[in-house]
C-alpha cells in the first residue's frame, strides 16, 4: 500500500465510496445530502492542509485521508484528521495507515498536536483504531449526534500530542 498526497484525477475514485459514507448519516457530522462539489471542497483542504489517497499495487484508491488546521490563530498549531476507507476494503489495515501517516504528515508539518472534533460514539472500530495508536477521548457531547438507527448518541472529541 502506498499513501500519497491526493490529486483531482483520484476524486472521482474517492467520490465513489465516499458519497456513500457520508449518505449513510452514520459515521460523520456531514449533512446525508452533501452535494459531490461540497464534499470535494470540504475534502481537498487549503494548504498547509493536504488530502492523501491510500492505493494498492494497482493504483486503486482504497482509502482518503485529510489533515488541516483544527483551528486559526492561536490554535493553528494543532492538525485535525478525517478519514474515510472504501467499505469494499475495509480490514486490510488501510484506516491504520492512514492515520499513522497523518500523525507522521502533521508532525513534519509542525503541527504539535492533533484533535478529532467528532468521533461518533456508536463507530466503534474507529474509536478502537485511535486509542490503539495513542488517541485520547477528551471530553464527550452527550446526545451529540443524530445516528439514523440508534437516535441520540454520544459525540467524542479525541486528542493526542505529536
Amino acid at each position: 500500500m502506498l499513501i500519497r498526497e491526493a490529486t483531482e484525477e483520484d476524486w472521482p475514485a474517492i467520490w465513489a465510496f465516499m458519497r456513500g459514507i457520508i449518505a449513510a448519516g452514520d459515521t460523520y457530522t456531514y449533512d446525508p445530502d452533501t452535494p459531490e462539489e461540497a464534499a470535494r471542497g470540504l475534502w481537498f483542504v487549503p494548504p498547509p492542509g493536504r488530502a492523501f489517497v491510500a492505493v494498492d499495487d494497482d493504483g486503486t484508491v482504497l482509502g482518503t485521508s485529510k489533515v488541516a488546521r483544527n483551528q486559526a490563530g492561536g490554535g493553528s498549531h494543532v492538525a485535525n484528521g478525517s478519514y474515510m476507507v472504501d467499505p469494499g476494503r475495509s480490514g486490510r489495515g488501510v484506516g491504520r495507515a492512514l492515520g499513522e501517516h497523518s500523525l507522521e504528515w502533521a508532525r513534519a508539518a509542525g503541527f504539535r498536536g492533533m484533535q478529532f472534533n467528532a468521533v461518533v460514539a456508536t463507530n466503534i472500530r474507529a474509536l478502537t483504531l485511535w486509542q490503539s495508536i495513542g488517541f485520547t477521548v477528551i471530553g464527550t457531547i452527550p446526545g451529540g449526534f443524530d445516528h439514523p438507527d440508534q437516535g441520540s448518541v454520544d459525540l467524542h472529541l479525541m486528542y493526542r500530542d505529536l
